[in-house]
């Protein structure tokens, strides 16, 4: 009989301290190459300290070397996710999948060398799902599905169905001189309506290329990794640590919320206001993961309380930023 059957003796070579959502995490791997993978996703990040006393937290990563059990070439299968017993699941195959939990606060990640193979992967779905649901979870953090830039503080969550342009306005905010928070996930403290996020990467279809004229910030996008979704589509993966910009390095407190539409303006004033039950209706049809959160209907009632607005298409990005920066420089800060 194995003397370890479990791998529970097997010592952690390898640590890193991360701060992500403003959650301060203590990571241990077995595997230098499966801890640099954390470290590239949330390495060099602000901290977006939302409490005082942030969650202290922890993640196990382990690299797993069992046979592959998808074809080869293949990207893997995507994860399935479960829960019970207070944990929550992902899983891939027996050797690749994350287990959080957020009661004792802390996760574990196994990664196979086959899945490290496909890092993107191993690190969209394994790596970046724990770090976030767990950071999120341990503070009651609202999770969205938007984007959110801002200035001087203040901050707007841009709404929308992939492919509504939240990623080439996040884009253009941020070559314009507006803070960047994240491009597609927002997370709001509900108590303050503090906006956090990780302004890591954004995502861009060779499209977005259209709008920028030759310079640092084309050629940085040009020369970025290609990365393939699930979907099938490819984009660049643009790493913001690397781009000059303003990237936001503190939450951003929420003023008002864009709904992203792919009707085209009719003239240069493409923002509209919303009145409070077309917005209500529009967030609950966008945001179902978040509806489902035991917060969602103190949420649902102070985001409502805001300015809500419909953007439509502008013939150029940097028309709509313009707009965009109007708006927060005449918000008032929310008590």
């Amino acid at each position: 009989m194995m003397r370890d059957p479990f791998g529970e003796h097997t010592q952690a070579s390898s640590r890193a301290r991360l701060s992500v959502l403003g959650g301060e995490f203590t990571v241990r791997s077995t595997d230098a190459a499966l801890l640099e993978l954390a470290v590239e996703a949330f390495g060099r990040l602000p901290t977006q300290r939302l409490e005082r006393k942030p969650p202290r937290l922890t993640v196990q990563l382990v690299r797993n070397e069992l046979p592959q059990t998808w074809a080869g070439g293949e990207a893997p299968p995507p994860p399935v996710l479960s829960a019970g017993a207070g944990l929550l699941c992902a899983t891939v195959d027996a050797g690749n999948f994350a287990i959080v939990d957020v009661a004792l606060a802390r996760a574990l990640i196994s990664v196979s060398s086959a899945m490290l193979a496909h890092a993107y992967y191993a690190r969209y779905e394994l790596i970046e799902f724990a770090f976030l649901t767990l950071a999120s979870r341990a503070q009651s953090l609202v999770p969205l599905h938007a984007a959110c830039i801002g200035a001087r503080g203040k901050g707007v969550l841009l709404m929308g169905a992939s492919g509504a342009g939240k990623s080439t306005l996040s884009l253009h905010a941020l070559k314009c001189g507006m803070q960047l928070m994240s491009e597609d996930s927002a997370f709001v403290a509900l108590q303050t309506l503090h906006v956090t996020g990780v302004p890591n990467y954004l995502h861009l279809a060779p499209a977005a290329l259209d709008f920028l004229t030759p310079g640092a910030l084309r050629a940085s996008i040009e020369s970025s990794p290609v990365i393939q979704r699930r979907s099938g589509t490819t984009k660049f993966e643009l790493d913001l640590r690397d781009v000059r910009g303003d990237v936001a390095r503190a939450p951003l407190k929420l003023v008002a919320t864009v709904c992203l539409s792919r009707q085209a303006a009719a003239c240069e004033a493409a923002l509209e206001p919303l009145d409070r039950k077309e917005f209500v209706t529009r967030l609950r049809d966008e945001q179902p993961y978040a509806m489902g959160r035991a917060n969602w209907r103190g949420f649902e009632r102070r985001i409502a309380a805001l300015p809500a607005y419909e953007l439509k298409r502008t013939r150029h990005p940097d028309i709509a930023v313009g707009q965009l920066k109007e708006l927060v420089a005449a918000a008032r800060r929310p008590a």
